[in-house]
């Protein structure tokens, strides 16, 4: 049922954001386990005053806080659901947060081809989205992500730089993009480590820890800033600051759910453990820390380091083997990388093609003075009714006098107005067509008790509309025929129906709507 109530939007994400944002705001700091509490909350509220807007904003938030617990199945669902949901649909720079959003869900459960297409789909999108304010930083940060878990490091850098570079950017979205570039770098630093390039995972973990000691000294309360700190002191040796850290959170972050945030700290203590000669007890906290894994490229990391310890226990031949067959391993999935490059870039490459061939697509189903669609798409949606719940037809009442009267410029701008109600009454799956002179249509998926409410809307915005704006005396009025699909409808059957009706309109006066 379309809400006749809904209040007007005073903002890009909604009527009332404060409720989403909320969300937002506890999954950014970190608070995962509270961001969903308080989803439950936000999205029963949204949907009883009926703002769809900001409903969808909080289920990204919902979306997010799911990734960040591992519960990537669930996080996918609502992605693919508010993907799949267009009408009511931000901006460009929200849609392609969306689709970043998915792409790293799509990541984590090893569908790597369907993510690397969703990124590819959000880069197009973000190719000719405004680069100004909160969305389109938001939408940076999610691609970012999606990059850094298909280990396309030098792509999600690119991306986190051109983010933290863009203006207008909320302080508390600039932090939360900061510490993703430190996650970024951090991780970055231990894959180059694997692969015997130590200069350059020192450079990048110093990079990390430069950006989480600016985050850190804002008196953030993020407990995964201090996780990060915590690691990337471990990496640099300053264990008495590591300790610190993991000793504060690393039983709090296990008791509330945080396990992104416990296996991090988990990490940092192995390698304090490690480089202390613990290396029983540096066994304990890796082996904790592979238990909280759950991307693939997770796991991989702590047993590295587990067969690392075991070559340093129980030197032989035997362990020696096993490290070196993990680290072929290790270094063929490193060259993959170069693999997935390609495979986003022809995927990239896809995306656009498909978008130009569906430009071509609407350019030759589009009337050209009003954008709705012309007499071929017409006559392409009368021959496929399945979607189709009632057909509508509409005349502009006297228009030869209109155009006689006052000029065949005042008419298109009477025709480009009515398209304009006529394209805001449309959902998603609904269409609106002008298929000849004054003469337009609408096929909508209700039946024909919604369908005379939607019709009666229209007709009254156009009676009352301030026509005098246009040219003084000018008055503009609306005949209508409507009539339901029913089952075994043809095409031709539903329009004659619905002409006979609009016929009896005119006949009865005009400036009326006439079904069964």
């Amino acid at each position: 049922m379309r809400n006749d109530r809904l209040p007007v939007p005073v903002s890009p994400y909604g009527p009332w954001p404060e409720l989403a944002l909320r969300v937002h705001d506890l999954t950014i700091r970190g608070h995962h386990t509270e961001g969903l509490h308080t989803a439950d909350e936000s999205e029963a509220i949204l949907l009883l005053l009926g703002d769809q807007r900001t409903w969808r904003v909080a289920r990204l938030g919902r979306m997010y806080a799911l990734a960040a617990l591992g519960r990537h199945d669930e996080a996918l669902t609502i992605g693919e659901a508010l993907i799949a949901d267009t009408y009511y649909g931000g901006p460009r720079a929200t849609d392609a947060k969306i689709m970043a959003d998915t792409a790293r869900a799509y990541i984590s459960i090893a569908r790597i081809d369907e993510g690397l297409h969703y990124i590819a789909r959000a880069m197009s999108v973000l190719d000719t989205a405004p680069t100004g304010g909160p969305r389109y930083f938001s939408a940076m940060a999610s691609l970012c992500e999606a990059a850094k878990y298909a280990e396309l490091f030098e792509l999600a850098d690119e991306i986190m730089r051109r983010a933290l570079g863009a203006p207008e950017a909320p302080e508390l979205w600039r932090t939360s993009a900061e510490l993703q570039h430190a996650e970024l770098l951090l991780e970055w630093g231990v894959r180059l480590e694997q692969v015997d390039r130590i200069e350059d995972a020192a450079l990048e973990t110093g990079k990390a820890v430069v950006l989480l000691r600016k985050t850190t000294d804002r008196d953030i309360d993020s407990p995964l800033a201090f996780a990060l700190l915590a690691l990337g002191a471990a990496k640099q040796g300053d264990h008495a600051e590591a300790m610190g850290h993991v000793d504060r959170l690393l039983l709090s972050m296990r008791a509330a759910g945080q396990s992104h945030e416990a296996r991090l700290l988990h990490l940092a203590h192995g390698i304090v453990l490690r480089d202390r000669g613990d290396l029983r007890g540096a066994r304990r906290e890796f082996q904790a820390g592979l238990e909280l894994a759950v991307l693939a490229s997770q796991r991989l990391l702590y047993r590295y380091e587990l067969a690392r310890l075991a070559l340093r226990e129980s030197p032989g031949e035997a362990t020696a083997s096993v490290f070196a067959a993990l680290r072929l391993h290790v270094e063929a999935l490193w060259r993959l990388r170069l693999d997935r490059r390609t495979m986003l870039r022809q995927a990239h490459r896809r995306v656009e093609l498909e978008a130009a061939r569906s430009r071509a697509d609407a350019a030759a189903s589009s009337d050209a003075l009003t954008g709705l669609g012309n007499r071929r798409m017409f006559d392409r949606r009368m021959e496929h009714l399945s979607d189709v719940g009632s057909l509508l037809l509409i005349d502009v009442d006297e228009f030869k006098g209109i155009n006689d009267r006052y000029s065949h410029g005042v008419g298109d701008r009477v025709l480009g107005e009515i398209a304009a109600v006529l394209r805001a009454h449309c959902r998603h799956d609904e269409v609106a067509i002008r298929f000849g002179g004054d003469e337009f249509a609408m096929f909508l998926s209700v039946g024909e008790r919604e369908a005379r409410v939607v019709a009666e809307r229209i007709r009254q915005v156009i009676l009352t509309r301030d026509w005098h704006q246009i040219a003084p005396g000018l008055r503009v009025t609306l005949s209508m025929g409507l009539a339901q699909c029913v089952a075994g409808d043809s095409g031709r059957d539903l329009y004659d129906r619905a002409d006979a009706r609009l016929y009896l309109a005119k006949r009865g006066g005009r400036n009326q709507l006439a079904a069964a």
